[in-house]
């Protein structure tokens, strides 16, 4: 089954370029302009939009990311809420890939089956959670892909060779490969760290391979991009969305142009990374 993260990686594929994927939390600053910000993403460039769930315990992100989570949680923001914003996305736009990245607790709360009914329902296309190693496959991973539903996987620095084709074996969509050791935000990805762990995880897949985590300018976005099959970038655009804020954490006029205006520049980068390389 094609679902529409397959069919946009088909395409770049065609037109030569890498996937330019952006990442905001869902409900952040609050729910209205939350829509107004994720219905902007595709129209400045995004080509994969990852929505974040809130949750209370974000183990896996650096402070920006922890704080829009507790923002969005703030106003009231659930995973029912976060499908409703979807849905919201999905009367305008049927095309652009969603991801709900996040941890398993709240589809757990919320229940496994009907979360993947009322997911896929919402239009979404794929998953990505942080805390469910390989080994819980029968938890979310394979159910979610019998939903028709990708499953996408994290692989790290220290995902050795011996680690991958477990990392690898129910994957679909693409794999995201964290580009630096610790959390999200912490510090700026490497081209010299990227190429080669790309190029090897390439050996073991035909998935496409995106890079996140560190990227934070349209330069590092293009440099990246132009080893990678996508560039993933977060803390930077939640930074901008938060120094647009009021001094009570509100949106303000500026709040969704903040975020589409970096989205655009960033997008720029990664389409010259391919005119770059080829």
């Amino acid at each position: 089954m094609t679902t529409r993260i397959d069919t946009r990686f088909a395409e770049l594929k065609k037109a030569g370029r890498s996937a330019f994927v952006t990442f905001v939390m869902a409900g952040d600053p609050d729910p209205a302009t939350s829509l107004e910000i994720i219905k902007a993403l595709p129209k400045a460039g995004a080509d994969v939009i990852e929505l974040g769930m809130p949750f209370t315990d974000p183990m896996a992100d650096g402070p920006s990311i922890q704080a829009a989570g507790l923002r969005a949680l703030k106003v009231g923001m659930t995973l029912k809420k976060t499908l409703d914003l979807v849905r919201g996305f999905r009367k305008d736009d049927n095309a652009t890939p969603i991801v709900l990245m996040g941890y398993y607790n709240p589809i757990y709360i919320y229940g496994v089956d009907k979360f993947l009914v009322d997911a896929k329902a919402a239009g979404i296309d794929g998953l990505i959670i942080v805390d469910l190693p390989p080994e819980e496959d029968d938890e979310l991973c394979l159910p979610a892909m019998k939903a028709g539903l990708n499953f996408i996987r994290l692989a790290t620095p220290t995902t050795d060779d011996r680690r991958l084709p477990a990392v690898l074996a129910n994957t679909s969509g693409f794999v995201y490969y964290v580009a630096i050791t610790g959390i999200t935000g912490a510090a700026a990805a490497s081209v010299t760290a990227v190429s080669e762990p790309v190029a090897r995880i390439k050996r073991h897949t035909k998935l496409p391979v995106c890079v996140g985590f560190g990227i934070r300018t349209p330069e590092n976005a293009r440099a990246i991009a132009s080893h990678a099959d996508g560039a993933v970038v977060g803390t930077a655009l939640i930074d901008a969305l938060k120094n647009s804020l009021d001094a009570e954490g509100r949106a303000t006029a500026k709040t969704v142009n903040a975020v589409a205006e970096l989205t655009a520049a960033l997008a720029q980068g990664v389409k010259g990374a391919q005119q770059a390389a080829g």
